[in-house]
C-alpha cells in the first residue's frame, strides 16, 4: 500500500524476557522493527494479501487505543497504503485471525472548513470489542506487547498465521502464535475486520481537537 513523508517512530527500548513460550518486548514500537520499514520502501512495494483493504484510504490518519488488545494469529509485514489522490504511503501491514480489545478508543479529526471537529468512538467497557480477521496499515503502534513463539525475519511470502495475507518474496515479515499488547497506542490508515462487535458503542463528534491521544 511520490511516497508522503513520515517521521519515523522514536525507536522503544527492548527489553527480552523469554519464558513460558512467550517473548516480551517493553513498549515496543512494532513499526520500527529492524528492517520492516526498509522492506515497506525499497521491497516489492504491492499488497499480495487476500485480506488486504481494496479500497482507496482517506487523506489522514486515524487513531485508536486500548487498555488490552490479545489477537490470535498474527503476522506483519511491509506492504503500501494508496489513497483516492494518487499518493502512496508506506505501512507495517498486519492481519490478527481473532482479536479482543477492552476500553477501546477511535478518534478521526477532521477539518470541515468551519474549524476542526474530532469523530470520537468508544467501545468495550466492560465486555470487550470483538473481531475477525482483522487487517491494519500501521504507521506507528505502541505498547507493553507479548508475543508466542514469534518468528522475525520471516520471508513474508511464506508467513503462514493468517491465511490469505502473505506479503513479497524476499520481503521482511514476522509472525506469532498470539499477541498481546498492554497501554496501546496505535497510529493507521485503515482496517478492515470480517466481523467487529462493539459493546457500550458510544459515536461523538465533537468540536476541537478531542482525540484518543
Amino acid at each position: 500500500m511520490s511516497m508522503a513523508s513520515h517521521e519515523a517512530p522514536e525507536a522503544s527500548r527492548d527489553v527480552a524476557e523469554h519464558g513460558g513460550g512467550g517473548t516480551r518486548w517493553r513498549r515496543f514500537a512494532l513499526i520500527a522493527v529492524p528492517g520492516l520499514t526498509a522492506a515497506a520502501v525499497l521491497g516489492g512495494m504491492t499488497t499480495q494479501g487476500l485480506l488486504a483493504a481494496s479500497f482507496a484510504v482517506s487523506g489522514d490518519n486515524f487513531k485508536m487505543s486500548a487498555d488490552r488488545f490479545a489477537g490470535t494469529g498474527f503476522q506483519q509485514y511491509g506492504d503500501v497504503a494508496s489513497s483516492a489522490d494518487g499518493s502512496e504511503r508506506a505501512v507495517g501491514l498486519s492481519a490478527v485471525n481473532s482479536a479482543e480489545l477492552d476500553n477501546l478508543c477511535m478518534s478521526a479529526l477532521m477539518d470541515l472548513g468551519i474549524g476542526e471537529a474530532t469523530l470520537l468512538i468508544n467501545a468495550g467497557e466492560g465486555t470487550p470489542v470483538e473481531g475477525t480477521d482483522l487487517v491494519l496499515d500501521i504507521e506507528q503502534l505502541r505498547g507493553d506487547a507479548e508475543f508466542s513463539e514469534i518468528e522475525i525475519g520471516r520471508d513474508a511470502s511464506t508467513l503462514d498465521q493468517v491465511e490469505g495475507a502473505q506479503g513479497p518474496q524476499g520481503g521482511f515479515g514476522l509472525q506469532s502464535d498470539s499477541i498481546t499488547v498492554s497501554d496501546m497506542e496505535l497510529t493507521t490508515w485503515a482496517v478492515t475486520s470480517g466481523s467487529l462487535r462493539l459493546s457500550g458503542l458510544s459515536l461523538k463528534v465533537l468540536p476541537g481537537d478531542h482525540e484518543c491521544f
